[in-house]
C-alpha cells in the first residue's frame, strides 16, 4: 500500500475568450473540483481584459481557483490540459483566441524549470489578468524566487482589466 502524496495549495488562471466563454469558466471549475484528490477551495470573482500578443481578437474572460490537490504538478498540468481537450481547445498559433486555457501559476512552494512545466508560471507577474484574481482570493501569495505577488500590481497598472461578475 502507497502512502498518500501530502497535499498542496495550487493556483490556477483560467481564460477564454471565444464560445461561450463565462459557461466555460464555470464548467472548468466544475472539472477541476471533480478530479481525484482535489477540490476547489476558492475562486475569484470574473475579469474582463483586453487580449495580450494577438490584438485582434475578442476580449478574455479570466479568473483564478485555489484548489488543494494531492496531484504532483505535472500530474495537475495534465490534467488542466485534459480539461482545455474537453471544451474544445486548440492550440494553434501563440496568443489565438481559445474556448478555454487553464494555466498552473503555482503548486505549493514548487519551483521546476523544464520543457513540460515551469513554475512558478514564468509571466504571471506581468500580467493583471493573473494578479487581479490571483489577489482577490490570496493576498498575501508569495511567488517563491519572485517575493509577495502584490509586489507586482504598479508594475500591471496600465494594463485593461475589469471585474464584473461572480465566478
Amino acid at each position: 500500500m502507497s502512502a498518500q502524496r501530502p497535499c498542496a495549495r495550487a493556483f490556477v488562471a483560467l481564460g477564454a475568450n471565444i464560445g461561450e466563454p463565462v459557461q466555460h469558466l464555470r464548467a472548468a471549475v466544475r472539472d477541476l473540483d471533480a478530479l481525484p484528490g482535489t477540490r476547489v477551495v476558492a475562486r475569484s470573482s470574473l475579469y474582463r481584459s483586453a487580449p495580450v500578443g494577438l490584438l485582434n481578437q475578442p476580449d478574455f474572460i479570466n479568473a483564478v481557483v485555489a484548489v488543494d490537490t494531492t496531484l504532483a504538478p505535472l500530474e495537475l498540468l495534465r490534467q488542466l490540459l485534459a480539461i482545455e481537450a474537453v471544451h474544445g481547445r486548440v492550440r494553434s498559433i501563440p496568443n489565438a483566441p481559445r474556448t478555454l486555457d487553464l494555466d498552473l501559476l503555482l503548486h505549493g512552494d514548487s519551483v521546476l524549470g523544464d520543457a513540460e512545466l515551469t513554475l512558478p508560471h514564468p509571466r504571471m507577474h506581468q500580467r493583471a489578468f493573473v494578479l487581479l484574481p490571483l489577489l482577490e482570493i490570496a493576498p498575501d501569495t508569495r511567488l517563491p524566487g519572485l517575493g509577495l505577488a502584490r509586489d507586482f500590481l504598479d508594475q500591471v497598472a496600465g494594463q485593461d482589466i475589469h471585474r464584473f461578475e461572480a465566478l
